[in-house]
């Protein structure tokens, strides 16, 4: 199970701080908002995805964390969603034999408290403009995300042990790992942002 470390999110925050003065640097010469979503996106562990997933926000993102934090939670979201449906779907399929179905079943609630975590970071997120109390929000952001990281990779728990290998374990596990990575990446973009309010 991925554990979400105080050294891990120190670790993010320098690593933020340096990518967003060689992003200042790089603007001058080629204020492009690509050049924007690449260099943060080297951020994460995970730069391609979080390229791929948000090339097509940049002119929307432009040279913003806070729209760049927003756009990767929300497709987060979606994309959470979008499998909690393909799961809830799949569990109820005629050749899906009970130990399936029954990890299928777990799997949906992880994946339905992850959704509602994300739903609720997005919301603070919105708040947080003009706000007070902006270092205690960031971190409530930071630890819904956390969790619902931690909910979508607690959702392959009930696929252990060797009787429950074959196709439905290696799609599951696919998609859930496309959240974790989507979810790890929103985590890190979300540090970017919280780094640059207090530069």
């Amino acid at each position: 199970m991925m554990q979400i470390s105080t050294h891990f999110i120190g670790f993010l925050t320098i690593l933020c701080i340096t990518l967003q003065i060689s992003s200042t640097l790089a603007t001058k010469t080629t204020p492009t908002y690509t050049d924007f979503l690449k260099t943060s996106c080297k951020s994460t562990l995970y730069p391609q995805l979080c390229y791929n997933s948000l090339s097509s926000y940049a002119s929307d993102i432009q040279t913003s964390p806070q729209m760049l934090a927003n756009a990767s939670l929300s497709v987060t979201l979606a994309t959470t969603k979008t499998t909690a449906a393909f799961i809830s779907k799949m569990s109820k399929g005629p050749a899906i034999r009970p130990r399936e179905a029954g990890a299928l079943k777990d799997c949906l609630e992880e994946l339905r408290d992850a959704v509602r975590e994300l739903q609720g970071s997005i919301k603070e997120m919105s708040h947080i403009k003009g706000s007070n109390k902006v270092g205690i929000m960031m971190n409530d952001i930071e630890t819904w995300v956390s969790a619902a990281l931690t909910d979508s990779d607690t959702c392959m728990t009930g696929f252990d042990g060797k009787i429950m290998d074959g196709k439905l374990k290696k799609v599951v596990r696919g998609k859930i790992m496309n959240i974790c990575h989507l979810t790890s990446n929103s985590l890190a973009l979300i540090n970017c942002y919280a780094s640059s309010m207090q530069g």
